[in-house]
């Protein structure tokens, strides 16, 4: 009971409480409100001025942009008035001056047609005159023509033959010391340009040469080796001959085996295994083939490393491997008694060393120069000229057109189209001719002498023909009443050409054709 009148005490204070605290938090809450409302009403106007004033602003600013740029149209326009006055002005003035041109040309014109009109009419007075001076010309031709015939005793006909018959004898001896003038001059500059050149390129490459012969002799120690390579009933020298295809020459020659083949490379093969076996002293057929494939490896290797080799001295590069090859098996050719491989870099360094003097291509020339002869190591395995072959080889392993066209053309089995090739052909001539270099059997070396004197003694007129030098020279005497000197210098030319297209030679060979007068008289 007593808790209950607490409670019912107590509740209606709280109740109490609780409503003022109510109350109380409502008018807070309402000044709060009208605190923050006032506030917004306050930054609202505060605003509406701001923008107000904003709004004034830009609006002077656009009166100021739209004033300024009414007074730059105007400005523009004004220039643009100004611009379009003073061009048409100009046009005006222009075409003013033009006027005055037409009008001077159209005066200098009419000036003109008169006096073309006037001097038509004068060259139709001095034509006419020309008619009759022309006639009279005629008939006065006409009577000289006839007192000319009745002296002469000759037709006009025969006059006019005669005239230029001696204008035809006139030119031609004057035409004939004209080109010797001119031949001489020329000669004696090239043969001075031509001989510094060649004689740089020469002195700046000096080569031993030794000339190699086209069969191998074999020695032995003594002649009773003879019969062990022979063998029983010939097996030996049989076996030997067919592995190597070479020609085993056993004669009376002491202690000497001479070995013959139209292939160089199976004649080395064959002298290297002979000397093997020699040497070992065991010859049987199976030694024999053992040694004779030893032999080949060998030779294969220095091919190779002979080709390389001579890459190597020239400073060219780039090569194919088959080319190496050829040029490694030209070691073993020779060509009237001269290395065929020696020879080649000879020219190679010829042809470059001149093409350096020229401002040419010394790349191209070296190269083409090692490779010109490249041919001769397959000419006996394919048909055609060596040069040829050589060409087809070079196109075939992606040499140069350039380089190509000098290995054919050095021989003129193909046009010459580029300086290079007159280069190689010149230094394959130049390497060819040095003395001592090839050398060339007795019966075609007698052939070669008596076809240049067969064929001097030809031309008439021709009294003696000597050939001299080894065949480098012929001096051919002619018949001074008979050949003149205009004569003696087309017959050396002539000579010269037959030369070059019916004979076949090393080098070059020098025509000397002499006219000598002799005045005798007998004091008694």
């Amino acid at each position: 009971m007593i808790n209950n009148n607490i409670l019912n005490i107590i509740l209606p204070a709280v109740n109490t409480i609780l409503v003022v605290f109510m109350v109380v938090m409502i008018i807070l809450m309402k000044k709060r409100l009208k605190e923050r409302y006032d506030a917004s009403i306050l930054k609202i106007e505060k605003e509406e001025e701001e923008r107000k004033i904003l709004f004034e602003n830009t609006k002077k600013e656009a009166e100021a942009l739209k004033k300024e740029l009414l007074l730059e149209a105007k400005e523009d326009a004004h220039r643009l008035r100004m611009e379009v006055e003073k061009e048409s002005r100009e046009r005006r003035t222009e075409i003013q001056r033009l006027e005055r041109r037409l009008l001077q040309r159209e005066e200098t014109l009419d000036k003109k047609s008169d006096m073309l009109d006037k001097k038509e009419r004068e060259l139709s007075l001095r034509a006419s005159e020309v008619d009759k001076l022309e006639e009279n010309i005629k008939e006065i031709d006409s009577q000289k023509r006839q007192e000319l015939e009745i002296i002469s005793n000759m037709s006009s006909e025969e006059a006019k033959t005669f005239l230029l018959n001696e204008i035809k004898k006139e030119i031609t001896y004057e035409s004939a010391v004209l080109i010797k003038e001119f031949e001489t001059k020329l000669k004696e500059e090239s043969e001075n340009k031509a001989k510094e050149i060649i004689t740089g390129a020469i002195q700046r490459y000096a080569a031993d040469h030794v000339s190699e012969s086209t069969v191998h002799v074999v020695a032995l120690p003594n002649d009773e080796m003879k019969g062990r390579i022979i063998g029983r009933e010939g097996r030996n020298i049989r076996t030997l001959e067919m592995l190597t295809g070479v020609d085993l020459i056993i004669d009376d020659t002491p202690e000497a085996v001479v070995l013959s083949s139209f292939d160089p490379v199976r004649r080395e093969i064959a002298k290297i295994a002979l000397e093997r076996l020699v040497l070992d002293g065991r010859i049987h057929p199976t030694k024999i083939e053992e040694m004779v494939e030893r032999a080949k490896r060998d030779i294969e290797n220095e091919i190779k490393e002979t080709g390389e080799q001579a890459l190597f001295e020239t400073g060219i590069n780039g090569v194919h491997t088959e080319i190496v090859k050829l040029l490694g098996k030209l070691k073993f050719r020779t060509s009237y008694g001269q290395n065929v491989l020696k020879h080649s870099i000879e020219v190679a360094y010829l042809a470059g060393t001149m093409a350096l003097e020229l401002g040419l291509d010394a790349n191209i020339a070296k190269r083409a120069g090692l490779l010109h002869d490249i041919g001769k190591a397959l000419d006996h395995e394919i048909e055609g000229p060596h040069a040829v072959i050589g060409y087809e080889f070079a196109k075939r392993y992606n040499e140069s057109d350039a380089v190509a066209e000098a290995i054919g053309a050095h021989h003129e089995d193909i046009p010459m189209t580029r300086l290079e090739s007159i280069l190689v052909q010149a230094s394959d001539a130049i390497s060819a001719a040095r003395p001592g270099a090839r050398r060339e059997t007795l019966h075609a070396y007698i052939k070669r002498l008596n076809q240049l004197e067969s064929i001097a003694n030809s031309y008439e007129g021709v009294e003696k023909s000597y050939v001299i030098q080894a065949g480098r020279e012929i001096r051919i005497i002619v018949k001074p009443d008979i050949i003149d000197d205009l004569s003696a210098n087309c017959m050396a030319r002539d000579i010269v050409k037959r030369i070059e297209r019916e004979l076949e030679f090393p080098g070059q060979i020098k025509i000397n054709v002499i006219r000598e007068t002799r005045a005798i008289e007998f004091a008694k």
